[in-house]
């Protein structure tokens, strides 16, 4: 009779499972269909979805993910999208969310490489504009949600607008974790009287130690093991595949910050040439999802093999690997990380710094790309008061904005 129960229990735990599973796919591909304006639009996007609206988890967790992955390399959206896939179903979970967030718009690049060229003047087209504008909106709900709850008191308010005055005034990813790390230190010690674990819930991902030692010998493994490998076996696969995975572990800030690294690794050695690389990037503004699908189309772009689908597979995987690993990796001991006092008074100082990023790019550049006429205004604070007092889901506020913009366009 044990034996039968324990067999149920077991049935029922996979079907959760596989549930779970589907229920990330679904709702991240949902994401990688409307999610644009970049990756700190995304965070807004995911802030929506996952914390409000689903609820599978809560607010300070999901602030200290972004904390986190705003030090890693790699695209910080991708990998709070990773995360938390994992975090709801195990590391298949955290593939499947990577999937459905990174396969529409790779897709459509990868078209585009093959000649559909219906993107190609897409750079001045007023749908285009009018989801930069919903961008605005997405991001200006994800700042006032945060700031209500990770910046309560003077200090961390204070601690955010510092923060935003830093990055505003240098721009640079080393400016972004300069004011992080900064923010952390004066945290530790300013709110180190009123640091308690207890207060913090436990984000149960289901990652051992073992696993994410294993991710870490990994990367390293593969981040010095293939230039090296390279000498000894020459092979353009390999070449292509070491290029691609040193750009994803080593760039920090994501976005637009990889495009100079990616230019040099393939403009340089002539797989792709400048016009390809430049038509390319114009395409990538207008999808959606993570611009580190970029690496599809020129995989697929590249003059010599491989090239076609079969490049497109092997850079976006190359481009992605990193992030997985290093994701997978921090995660078991970041939550152990997280729920000691001194650590967690750092972070109070370091999610306060996390507003004051959003803030800045709140200005810029997503309010400087979008908002350029009294009509912009109005169509993107049509857009903020659908997100926040209607309570409008995301993907009908982008649709309804994108044909705003197309209309204002017209007239």
């Amino acid at each position: 009779m044990s034996e039968q129960s324990a067999s149920t229990a077991n049935e029922i735990l996979r079907g959760q499972s596989q549930g779970s599973l589907l229920e990330v796919l679904g709702v991240s591909t949902r994401l990688g269909l409307t999610s644009f304006g970049g990756p700190i639009a995304h965070l807004g996007y995911f802030h929506e979805e996952y914390v409000k609206r689903r609820k599978w988890i809560d607010e300070q967790s999901y602030a200290d993910l972004v904390a986190l992955c705003q030090f890693l390399p790699g695209p910080a959206s991708s990998q709070v999208s990773i995360a938390i896939g994992i975090a709801r179903a195990g590391l298949p979970g955290g593939f499947a969310a990577w999937l459905g967030f990174t396969l529409p718009s790779a897709l459509a690049l990868i078209a585009f490489a093959f000649g559909i060229g219906a993107l190609a003047n897409a750079a001045d087209a007023g749908w285009l504009h009018g989801l930069k504008i919903v961008a605005v909106a997405v991001v200006a709900q994800a700042v006032w949600g945060m700031a209500r709850s990770l910046c309560p008191d003077r200090e961390r308010a204070t601690l955010a607008i510092l923060a935003s005055l830093v990055t505003l005034s240098w721009p640079t990813a080393f400016g972004q974790l300069s004011s992080i790390a900064i923010a952390g230190i004066v945290g530790s010690i300013i709110f180190s009287a009123t640091a308690s674990s207890s207060s913090l819930s436990h984000m149960r991902f289901p990652v051992g130690k073992r696993t994410g030692i294993a991710a870490w010998i990994i990367f390293f493994t593969l981040l010095i093991g293939l230039p090296l490998l390279r000498q000894i076996a020459p092979s353009h696969a390999l070449e292509v595949f070491d290029s691609f995975f040193r750009v994803g572990s080593l760039v920090f800030g994501g976005g637009h910050v990889v495009l100079p690294l990616l230019q040099a690794e393939v403009v340089g050695p002539g797989w792709v040439t400048n016009e390809q690389f430049v038509a390319g990037y114009g395409a990538a503004q207008a999808v959606p999802g993570p611009l580190f699908t970029f690496a599809a189309y020129l995989g697929a772009v590249m003059g010599t093999e491989p090239n076609g689908w079969t490049g497109a597979f092997l850079t976006l995987v190359a481009i992605f690997l990193p992030s997985f690993l290093l994701v997978t990796g921090a995660l078991p001991f970041w939550d152990l990380l997280r729920l000691v006092p001194v650590f967690q008074s750092a972070l109070k100082g370091v999610n306060a710094a996390v507003v004051g990023l959003l803030l800045t790019a709140l200005y810029i550049p997503v309010w400087t790309s979008a908002i350029h006429s009294p009509a912009d205004f109005g169509l993107g604070l049509v857009a903020f008061g659908l997100l926040m007092f209607w309570k409008c889901p995301p993907w009908l506020v982008v649709l309804l904005t994108a044909v705003g913009g197309e209309v204002i366009a017209r007239i």
